[in-house]
C-alpha cells in the first residue's frame, strides 16, 4: 500500500491531502463538540423530566446524534477546512512557492480533489448504509425521553396492494401494530370477485417473513358468477402486501431507510399511486447531490483562498462560510418547493449543486495561473 501510494502520489499530493483529511477531521470535531454543548444545556431539563438513563444518553442519542450531524453538514466542513488550511499556505507563501516550482494551478488541484472524492465515498457510504439504522435508536429515544410528536395512528386508510387489490382500514393503531374495520376486495378485470373482511388485523412483528398479518374475526366471500363461496373463523394468518410504514408516515422517516430501502419504497408506492412519495424521493437523491457538493466546494474553497492577501484568511473565512451557509439554505429551500410547489424531487436536490457549479467554474477561471 505505501509502494502504490509513493507510484501514484508525490510528496507534495501526501502533504496537502494529509493536511486536508486532517483539518477537515479537526473541524468536525471542534464544531460538533459546540453542537452537543449546546444540545446538551437544551435538552438536560427533558433527559431529567422524562428520566433518562445516562447510558441511553450516550449510546442511544449522541452516538447517533454525532454522525447524523457531521454528515449532514459535510460540505461545511469541507469548505472550511480548505479555506482555512490553503488560506494558511497562501499566508506562508506556499503556494507561491509551489507556483514558482513549475506546478500549474490546475495541477495543484489534484491532491484536493482526491481528498475530496475520499471524503465524499465516505460520507456517500455512511449516509446511505449506516447512519439510517442509528437513526432509527435516536428517534425512538426522542419519543421517549424528549416528547417528540410522532403520528402513531391514520384513519380511513385505503392502498393498492396488489394488482388489482384493495385493502381498506377504518382505525390503526401503530404502537400495537393493530388496524380496525379492514377489507379486502380483489378485482379481476373490473369485476369483484374477492371480499374479505376483518373486525381486527394485526402485523407479526416477529415473522420470519415480511408481509404477516394476523386477522381476526373475519369473512371471506368468493364470488363466482351468480354464486358465491362464504369462509368464516375466528383467526387466519395471512400475506398482504402492506407495513406498518405504509399505513403511517411520521416526521423524519425517510432518514430511517437505507439507499436501497429508499429505492424499494419509492418504486412500490409508485405502483401504488401514492402521494407521498416526494419526500422520500428528495431525501435519495439528497444522499448523492450531497457527496458531489465536497467536489464544487473543494474548488470554490482552494479558489478564494489560494492567494495571499495582507488581511489575512479573515476574508476567506469570511466568504467561505457565508457561501456554506448559502448552500445549505439552498438545500433546504429547495427540498421545502419539491414538497409543497411540484417542483421534481431531483431537481430539487441537484438544484444548489448546479447553481455552485457556476459559482465554483468562476472563481475557479478567476484564481491564478
Amino acid at each position: 500500500m505505501k509502494k502504490l501510494l509513493t507510484r501514484y502520489l508525490t510528496r507534495l499530493d501526501r502533504y496537502i491531502m494529509a493536511k486536508f483529511i486532517g483539518t477537515y477531521i479537526y473541524s468536525i470535531a471542534l464544531i460538533i463538540s459546540i453542537a452537543i454543548v449546546f444540545d446538551v444545556n437544551e435538552n438536560l431539563s427533558k433527559f431529567a423530566t422524562y428520566g433518562a438513563p445516562l447510558k441511553a444518553i450516550v449510546f442511544d442519542y449522541y452516538a447517533n446524534f454525532v454522525p447524523y450531524f457531521a454528515n449532514l453538514f459535510s460540505p461545511l466542513f469541507v469548505f472550511i477546512a480548505v479555506i482555512f488550511f490553503t488560506s494558511k499556505l497562501a499566508g506562508n507563501s506556499e503556494i507561491i512557492a509551489m507556483l514558482a516550482a513549475g506546478v500549474s494551478f490546475k495541477r495543484l488541484m489534484k491532491p484536493y480533489l482526491l481528498s475530496a472524492a475520499l471524503i465524499a465515498l465516505v460520507n456517500f457510504y455512511l449516509g446511505s448504509s449506516v447512519i439510517p439504522h442509528g437513526t432509527v435508536v435516536r428517534q425512538d429515544f426522542e419519543a421517549k425521553y424528549k416528547n417528540s410528536r410522532r403520528t402513531l395512528s391514520a384513519s380511513n386508510v385505503q392502498l393498492m396492494v396488489g394488482p388489482g387489490i384493495i385493502a381498506y382500514i377504518q382505525s390503526y393503531d401503530n404502537r400495537t401494530k393493530t388496524g380496525y374495520g379492514f377489507s379486502l376486495d380483489k378485482f379481476e378485470n373490473k369485476k369483484l370477485v374477492s371480499h374479505m373482511t376483518a373486525s381486527m388485523i394485526r402485523y407479526d412483528s416477529i415473522s420470519d417473513t415480511r408481509y404477516h398479518w394476523k386477522a381476526s374475526n373475519y369473512k371471506i366471500r368468493k364470488l363466482k358468477g351468480l354464486k358465491e363461496e362464504i369462509t368464516e373463523g375466528i383467526v387466519i394468518d395471512t400475506v398482504i402486501q402492506m407495513e406498518p410504514m405504509d399505513l403511517v408516515f411520521s416526521k423524519g422517516q425517510q432518514e430511517t431507510l437505507t439507499s436501497s430501502e429508499l429505492r424499494q419504497y419509492i418504486s412500490k408506492q409508485t405502483q401504488r399511486g401514492s402521494g407521498n412519495v416526494v419526500q422520500y424521493e428528495v431525501e435519495y437523491h439528497k444522499r448523492i447531490a450531497t457527496s458531489f457538493a465536497s467536489f464544487i466546494l473543494t474548488i470554490i474553497g482552494v479558489s478564494l483562498s489560494s492567494r495571499k492577501r495582507k488581511g489575512g484568511m479573515g476574508l476567506s473565512l469570511g466568504i467561505g462560510l457565508g457561501l456554506s451557509f448559502t448552500y445549505i439554505l439552498l438545500q433546504t429551500i429547495s427540498a421545502t418547493f419539491a414538497i409543497n410547489a411540484d417542483t421534481p424531487p431531483i431537481l430539487a436536490a441537484w438544484m444548489p449543486n448546479i447553481l455552485y457549479l457556476f459559482i465554483a467554474y468562476y472563481c475557479y477561471r478567476q484564481a491564478p495561473n
